[in-house]
């Protein structure tokens, strides 16, 4: 295969700030031709785990696209990156990396995310796997390589082995038994392997164990990713397994997607002795991608009806979900709610409110345990220390976050007016405020349930603010709910309400009320529930507000996501919860008014 002169791009080397202002490094091949039609295009690089930036070059030079930009980074831990070699805070953070990776690009480079493509090998397709399913960002496809999504560890019981060993060693490193034999047939890039010092040999076992938990939850939930996917799996890698590769595919609701099987090929997919074909699928695929647009909004407002979560949901409503013993398992769990569930205070307010209302959720976030008996306390430290109501803790801190990150950069002239449409107790927006009592600030919190209001009530009080509150009993889906004729809001909130509901309809009529009350450049924050591992025993275990079972239909963030783009409200952040099953982002109304207006 021809291989263009590398003089085609010129090459930078910089660095990005990260979420906790860790610098990484990364390097850019500037075109010094741009394309005709004007337009900035990219090809974005993921090195594979134990690698580097700086072995990227060959790939740039044979994907050949010279009018295009291509940029590749040091993953933390890695090459020229900081942080001890091969770990990471956590895998989570190596994703929430490349999400500022991207936006770095964006903001310097002024390159669009919808024409941008990923490439990316082993763990790299990994971390682009989980961001494409979490962040649901709207790039134009991915090519995945020998994807990473169980690793060969051929010691038995290797993972739960590990797993007792960082409970006595958190710091815990694993050497990589990877030879370079055993990843390309080609002398001279196993050479190249050896002789590079920058290629970390190890790897945290907490890292390890991260991915492992985190690639099982994106095999199993991968049809909420609708990106175009070209998978290229090796047929003789001894590093990964195919079956999770191929799982993952059948699953994606992609739709253009690819799945070539390399004959003969080791893992190092693109570094081997022929890498023609490989090579050739991708270039065709690329082709592919860029002449399609991204899925549009209103692709997505019925996929209540018409989607892969709405067929679960319909799964679920009919009780065709899960097996015969796990039904058994949770009737006893039903049936000891019943009996001992009034001795754990969160359980009884459950009972009584529904374990999805304003007051449950107030009694979460306080966590603090209680209840009668002896066994009562401790019957309630295991409710609240569900991974779903840990789960909802993180949720209010990340929103408490978003939002005081907006308040503080509110250079308005007039007070600062934020709204939240169902409030709850309101604790998250005053517990927030109250930290802001030096500035100029209106709050309105409307809910349905005039208790809840109350409650809100006697917080403000309890916390002593002196900012104007207002309290408002209406119904978050009434469009008479969101009269035009009131002052508009800097800042709208809905949190933990439309996850509740799985029709769409519903949530866009909520959403354009709030289109109709949110200032031009204003900022909607809004809470998602992409997933959840505990569908089946919520099910048949509690009750809802209304007293019926609690039945969810998991909202990918792709489609929460589109139903905000509805509204003329473009994302611009977004935080993911524990095991990804609540996100929190904030997203920005255009300053310019809307044909029509």
């Amino acid at each position: 295969m021809k291989v263009e002169s590398p003089t085609a791009w010129s090459q930078i080397e910089s660095g990005f700030d990260s979420v906790d202002q860790t610098r990484l490094f990364y390097r850019t091949w500037q075109p010094k031709i741009s394309r005709p039609d004007g337009v900035k295009r990219a090809l974005i690089f993921l090195h594979r785990g134990h690698e580097h930036s700086g072995r990227i070059q060959p790939l740039v030079e044979q994907f050949g696209y010279q009018e295009d930009w291509a940029f590749a980074w040091d993953a933390r831990g890695h090459g020229h990156s900081p942080g001890e070699r091969g770990d990471a805070p956590s895998f989570e953070i190596l994703v929430q990396d490349f999400d500022a990776f991207i936006r770095h690009i964006h903001l310097r480079h002024g390159i669009q995310p919808e024409n941008i493509l990923i490439v990316a090998n082993s763990v790299g397709a990994v971390i682009a796997a989980t961001w494409l399913h979490d962040y649901a960002p709207r790039v134009r496809g991915v090519i995945m390589a020998a994807a990473a999504f169980d690793i060969n560890l051929y010691v038995p019981l290797a993972k739960p082995a590990l797993r007792l060993a960082t409970c006595f060693k958190p710091g815990l490193f694993v050497t990589s038994y990877i030879r370079s034999s055993m990843l390309t047939h080609s002398p001279e890039q196993a050479r190249s392997y050896d002789q590079d010092r920058l290629i970390a040999k190890s790897i945290s076992a907490r890292v390890l164990l991260d991915l492992a938990d985190t690639a099982k939850r994106i095999v199993q939930d991968a049809a909420a990713i609708d990106t175009p996917i070209l998978m290229l799996a090796a047929e003789k890698d001894f590093v990964v397994k195919q079956a999770p590769q191929k799982a993952f595919f059948e699953r994606l609701s992609s739709p253009l997607k690819r799945y070539i099987l390399l004959k003969d090929c080791y893992h190092a997919v693109f570094y081997e002795r022929d890498t023609s074909e490989a090579i050739e699928a991708s270039r065709k695929f690329i082709h592919e991608c860029f002449l399609q647009d991204p899925l549009p909004p209103h692709h997505y407002h019925n996929a209540d009806l018409q989607s892969h979560s709405a067929s679960q949901y319909a799964a679920l409503q009919n009780g065709a979900t899960g097996s015969a013993i796990g039904k058994a398992f949770y009737g006893i769990q039903r049936a000891m709610l019943g009996t001992l569930g009034s001795l754990s205070n969160g359980m009884a307010i459950g009972k009584l409110h529904g374990f999805d209302s304003g007051a449950s959720l107030d009694y979460v976030y306080r966590n603090q345990a209680g209840g009668g008996l002896l066994i009562g306390k401790t019957i309630d430290r295991g409710y609240l220390d569900a991974i779903g109501w840990r789960g909802i803790r993180q949720r209010k801190a990340q929103l408490q976050q978003l939002l005081a990150e907006l308040i503080i950069r509110y250079q308005g002239e007039q007070p600062l007016r934020i709204l939240d449409i169902a409030a709850g107790s309101g604790r998250y927006v005053l517990e927030t405020v109250k930290r802001f009592q030096d500035k100029a600030i209106e709050v309105t919190l409307r809910d349905f349930d005039a208790h809840n209001l109350e409650q809100a009530n006697k917080l403000a009080d309890h916390l002593q603010l002196r900012t104007a509150i207002e309290y408002q009993q209406r119904d978050a889906f009434d469009p008479a709910s969101y009269p035009s004729d009131e002052q508009p809001y800097d800042i709208v909130i809905v949190s933990g309400l439309y996850e509740l509901f799985s029709e769409n309809a519903m949530v866009l009529r909520s959403l354009q009320g709030i289109a109709r009350q949110l200032k031009r450049g204003g900022h909607l924050i809004y809470t998602g529930q992409p997933w959840h591992p505990q569908l089946d025993m919520i099910a048949q275990t509690l009750t809802n507000h209304r007293g019926a079972p609690w039945l969810m239909r998991p909202r990918p963030q792709a489609e929460m996501d589109a139903l905000v783009a509805s509204i003329g409200c473009q994302k611009i952040a977004s935080q993911i919860g524990i095991a990804g099953i609540f996100t929190v982002s904030a997203a920005q109304k255009s300053a310019e008014p809307a044909a029509g207006d």
